[in-house]
C-alpha cells in the first residue's frame, strides 16, 4: 500500500514556487575577498579566524553547530573546528587548520574532510589542529601585529598570548618595539556590508523560502491552534527545503505579540486574536528576516484593521525611503512620522501635546528601530554611523536592510495607559530590502501583506 507523504502534502502548494537553490559562492570570489582583506595588512601582520565552538545542550548532547560568519566569508568553511591563518610568505597565504581524520570519531559523529580534504576549499595549505601549537607558533615568531578576536578558542588565545609575551620581550631587548593585538573585524565588516551578485542570489533564495513558509502558516492557521504548531509549520518548511531558521522563530498571539522578543510559542491562539510571526531562514549562511501579522480567524476587526493599515502605510513609506544617497535612518524617520500622525488621527496621541511630547508618547508604542543590516548574520555587521561626527551613513547599492515598523499595545503593561480599543494588539510588518541604483528592491515581495491578500489566504489549505 502506498502512503502519501504528510510533508509533501503540507508543502506541495508552495514548493513549486521556489526555484532551484543558487550555486554556492565560488572559490574565485572567496579568493578575491581574501585579497581585499590582506591589502589592509602589513607584511609582518598575521590574521587568525577561529570557528565557533560547539556548545553543549545537555550532558553529551550538543547544539547544532553553526560556523563563524567571518570564517565562512573568507573560506567557505562550515565544518566543526577550523582555524584560518593569513600570513605573508612570499605573498599572502591562507592556512587552514582542521580536525584530522579519525575513523572512530567519524563513526560516531560523522565524516570529516580531514587535512587532505580541506585543500578543496580556497586555501593555500591545510594542517591538523593537533599541530596548531607548533605551526602557528612558528608563524607568529616574526609577527608584529596579530589580528585576532579573543575568547572564541582558549587554545588559540593561549598560543597568541605566549607569542605576544615572548616577542614583546625580544623586541624590547633589541629596540624594535612591542608586538600588538588588533581586531580584524572593522575591515571585514565594511566588506560584508556590500553584497555581491552571488550573495544577493543566496539572500533572494532565503527570502523566497521564508515567504513560502509564512504563506503556508497563513494557509493552515485556524483558531485554537497552538503558537507552537505555526512554528512547526514555518520551520518544517525550512527543513523541507534543506534550510534552518536564521534565529529562533517568534510566534506570538494576542498580548504575546506585544512582546518584541517573545519566544515561548506555547499558548493557544484564540478566535479574534492577531498572531505575529517573525521568522526567517538561512541559505548558505545568508539570512532572511520576515514578520507578518494576521487574524487567526481570517478576519480583521475594525480596531485591528485601523492599526494594521497604519503600520502597513508606515512600512511602505519607509521602503520608499531606502534609496541610494539617503541617510540610513531615513526609513525610521519616515515611519515615525507616519505612525505619529496616524495615532494622532486615531486619538491615541492627543493633538494638544507639543511635538516632543507626541514623539515621546509614540515611542511607548513603537520602541525599536525600523531596520538593521542583513547578511551572514541576521543583525549583520556594518557601522551605521562611521564618521567622527557620528552622522548616519548614506545608503549605497549592494546593501541589504530590513524595514520593520510596528505598534504594540500590551494590555499587560501597567506603566502607561493603553487605549481599551487597541489593548492586546501587537502588529509588526517586516521585509528585506536591497539598495540599488534604481531604487529599493524588496527581496521578500512574494510574501503577502495587504489585508485582502492575507484574509484570502488564512485557513485556505
Amino acid at each position: 500500500m502506498k502512503h502519501e507523504s504528510v510533508a509533501c502534502t503540507m508543502y506541495e502548494a508552495v514548493s513549486g514556487a521556489l526555484g532551484p537553490c543558487p550555486a554556492p559562492i565560488g572559490p574565485a570570489e572567496m579568493r578575491a575577498r581574501q585579497a581585499t582583506f590582506t591589502e589592509s595588512l602589513e607584511e609582518y601582520d598575521v590574521a587568525i579566524f577561529v570557528n565557533n565552538p560547539t556548545a553543549t545542550r545537555s550532558a553529551d548532547v550538543d547544539h547544532r553547530h553553526r560556523a563563524n560568519s567571518y570564517l565562512m566569508y573568507l573560506t567557505g568553511w562550515t565544518e566543526a573546528g577550523g582555524v584560518a591563518v593569513f600570513h605573508h610568505n612570499g605573498g599572502w597565504k591562507c592556512s587552514l587548520f582542521v580536525q584530522p581524520r579519525d575513523v572512530l570519531k567519524e563513526t560516531w559523529e560523522g565524516r570529516r574532510p580531514g587535512v587532505e580534504g580541506a585543500l578543496e576549499w580556497p586555501v593555500d595549505a591545510s594542517h591538523s589542529l593537533d599541530t596548531l601549537d607548533a605551526v602557528l607558533g612558528e608563524i607568529l615568531k616574526d609577527c608584529e601585529t596579530v589580528y585576532h578576536v579573543t575568547e572564541l578558542d582558549t587554545a588559540v588565545d593561549a598560543i597568541v598570548d605566549a607569542a605576544l609575551t615572548e616577542q614583546s620581550r625580544a623586541r624590547q631587548r633589541y629596540g624594535t618595539g612591542p608586538t600588538a593585538l588588533a581586531d580584524p573585524r572593522p575591515v571585514l565588516d565594511e566588506m560584508r556590508l556590500f553584497k555581491s551578485a552571488a550573495e544577493i542570489a543566496q539572500m533572494q533564495h532565503a527570502a523566497d523560502l521564508a515567504s513560502l513558509a509564512h504563506i503556508e502558516a497563513m494557509r493552515r492557521c485556524t483558531p485554537e491552534m497552538g503558537e507552537w504548531q505555526l512554528q512547526a509549520i514555518i520551520e518544517g518548511c525550512f527543513l523541507f527545503h534543506q534550510s534552518h531558521w536564521a534565529y529562533p522563530s517568534i510566534v506570538g498571539c494576542g498580548d504575546n505579540a506585544t512582546i518584541l522578543h517573545y519566544g515561548e510559542n506555547s499558548e493557544k491562539m484564540n478566535d479574534g486574536d492577531l498572531v505575529l510571526i517573525d521568522a526567517g531562514c538561512e541559505v548558505a549562511g545568508y539570512a532572511s528576516d520576515i514578520t507578518r501579522t494576521f487574524p487567526v480567524n481570517g478576519k480583521f476587526t475594525d480596531a485591528q484593521r485601523e492599526i494594521y493599515e497604519l503600520v502597513l502605510a508606515a512600512e511602505e513609506k519607509a521602503i520608499e525611503a531606502c534609496v541610494a544617497g539617503a541617510d540610513y535612518d531615513a526609513p525610521h524617520k519616515v515611519a515615525c512620522e507616519v505612525l505619529q500622525n496616524g495615532l494622532e488621527a486615531l486619538g491615541v496621541i492627543p493633538a494638544s501635546l507639543d511635538d516632543d511630547a507626541k514623539f515621546k508618547l509614540l515611542r511607548e508604542f513603537f520602541m525599536h528601530g525600523t531596520g538593521h543590516w542583513l547578511g551572514l548574520d541576521v543583525h549583520d555587521v556594518g557601522i551605521y554611523c562611521p564618521g567622527e561626527d557620528k552622522a548616519p551613513r548614506a545608503f549605497q547599492p549592494g546593501q541589504v536592510i530590513t524595514v520593520e515598523p510596528g505598534l504594540y499595545f500590551g494590555a499587560w503593561r501597567d506603566d502607561i495607559d493603553i487605549p481599551d480599543r487597541y489593548a492586546g494588539i501587537g502588529i509588526r510588518i517586516e521585509d528585506d530590502v536591497l539598495i540599488t541604483e534604481d531604487g529599493p528592491v524588496v527581496l521578500t515581495a512574494t510574501c503577502p501583506k495587504t489585508i485582502d491578500e492575507i484574509q484570502a489566504l488564512i485557513g485556505s489549505a
